[in-house]
């Protein structure tokens, strides 16, 4: 008997399909989807920060002052609405990864590489191109593991026997110690050398963008997600705002610019259209809160050195937001307020909330409805963000090699991101105030003629330039 998510994932498949021949594809257009990581609204309107390529696209096309995201505020969850047009509560992706909860006492696990089959619940825009007879890439793009829709992959933990790396180094793009580079650290059959050190943030960014150069000349598909990830990483470890991640920010447009030059090199500019956006904002970091060190003074919580020895309740934490997880479910009803009122008079915690009756209204889903979500919600203050060692008996401290995070709620004006359009179908010349990414997908596959039903989202009727 099928499972009750492989049944979903039939019968939203099935409403996908379904509603294909009402559309006629568009094999003659490209769309490009570029998310630069962690760029936030506040640092595009700065208008002495050096974005030459991307102010070009903005003056020649579409821009938004800000783009609203969703809960979580970060980078699965966000990247997985902009190609599906529904809120996490859909989707289904709650993490940078997929969670499970692993039994009673016991933590939560996070499978980072999960099969995309596993993690998303709802038909992407991908998967309706790939089944509307388009072609699409990847480079870099997240909860995209064996999707079964993706014609060319360079992902972020590349298969080095993959199509796509393997024309890259025959064609002299790549070389194979790249390649390995960013593989799994270990032997690969048939190719005779040894794992290299891995590439920093900024020559990881550097050579998927020269994946994404490629695959676009060489194979021209119709739908290209393209992820360069160094800007998050600087504003992490610096600061947003910080010169560090300014720097950071230059070089991604510098290769913004690259990609545009390898569109204009295929001879197809005047078919494509890009669009350029970002999957969250960041705010400024000080202090930590340790919450399963608050648990394990509580005596809910026992670490076995670097793990979890056994846990009533375990806190994952995601910078600016946390989930707790009653990992004993007899115990539910004992334990909820209890856990309720340690984290209200916690140092740095600004907002505690039941799950189970107010998750649906920030675009999360309920325990019920998801393993991954857990009984309660933690956002901290400002300046504050949550990290989940249980060491020590700290639980609050200062930020180490730690100045911004994100996952603080959407509505935050610092977590508004960037959103630019330029090219076919795209109007000229337009700024507009604000823009959902919940919109971005159902705008994509309008620009490419292929159905989305499942979308929540709706085509940005005031980005599309009218049908001639």
């Amino acid at each position: 008997m099928k499972s009750p998510s492989l049944r979903r994932h039939a019968l939203t498949l099935l409403a996908l399909l379904a509603t294909a021949p009402a559309f006629a594809a568009n094999a003659d257009r490209h769309v490009v989807l570029i998310s630069l990581d962690g760029f936030p609204a506040y640092l595009w309107r700065d208008e002495t920060l050096a974005l030459p390529h991307l102010r070009q696209l903005a003056a020649a096309g579409v821009v938004a002052d800000a783009m609203t995201i969703v809960n979580p505020a970060i980078t699965w969850p966000n990247h997985t609405s902009l190609v599906t047009g529904v809120a996490p509560q859909k989707h289904g992706v709650l993490y940078n990864g997929l969670v499970t909860r692993l039994g009673p006492g016991k933590p939560i696990k996070n499978e980072q590489w999960a099969d995309k089959a596993k993690l998303v619940r709802v038909p992407t825009v991908y998967d309706a191109a790939f089944h509307g007879g388009l072609t699409t890439a990847e480079v870099d793009w997240v909860a995209i593991t064996r999707p079964g829709t993706i014609n060319w992959s360079f992902a972020e933990i590349v298969d080095p026997t993959a199509v796509l790396p393997r024309e890259m180094v025959a064609a002299g793009v790549a070389t194979e110690q790249e390649i390995l580079s960013v593989a799994e650290k270990k032997p690969v059959v048939g190719l005779n050398i040894e794992p290299p050190k891995r590439l920093n943030a900024a020559e990881r960014d550097e050579l998927w963008t020269r994946a994404a150069s490629f695959v676009f000349q060489k194979h021209r598909p119709n739908l290209l997600l393209f992820h360069p990830l160094n800007t998050d990483g600087q504003h992490h470890r610096y600061g947003p705002n910080s010169e560090e991640g300014r720097a950071a920010l230059r070089l991604a447009d510098r290769y913004v610019g690259d990609l545009l030059k390898a569109i204009d090199a295929s001879g197809r500019r005047e078919q494509t259209t890009v669009i350029v956006t970002t999957d969250h904002g960041f705010k400024k970091v000080d202090k930590f809160i340790y919450p399963n060190v608050a648990l394990k003074k509580a005596g809910l919580l026992q670490p076995a050195g670097a793990t979890i020895a056994q846990c009533d309740a375990y806190v994952g934490t995601q910078g600016g937001i946390a989930f707790v997880y009653i990992t004993e479910p007899a115990r539910r009803a004992e334990l909820l307020p209890k856990l309720k009122a340690l984290f209200a008079a916690t140092e740095g915690v600004a907002e505690v909330l039941d799950a189970a009756t107010e998750a649906h209204a920030r675009g999360l889903p309920t325990p019920e409805e998801n393993e991954a979500m857990g009984e309660i919600i933690l956002y901290p203050k400002a300046g504050y963000a949550f990290t989940g060692a249980a060491t020590g008996d700290i639980v609050n401290g200062p930020s180490v090699n730690y100045g911004g995070t994100h996952g603080y709620p959407s509505s935050d004006p610092e977590l508004d991101g960037i959103f630019i359009a330029q090219g076919a179908g795209i109007r000229r010349g337009v700024k507009l105030d604000r823009v959902r990414n919940l919109d971005v997908a159902p705008t994509i596959a309008r620009l490419l003629d292929v159905a989305l039903p499942t979308a929540d989202g709706r085509p940005m009727d005031n980005v599309l330039a009218p049908a001639r």
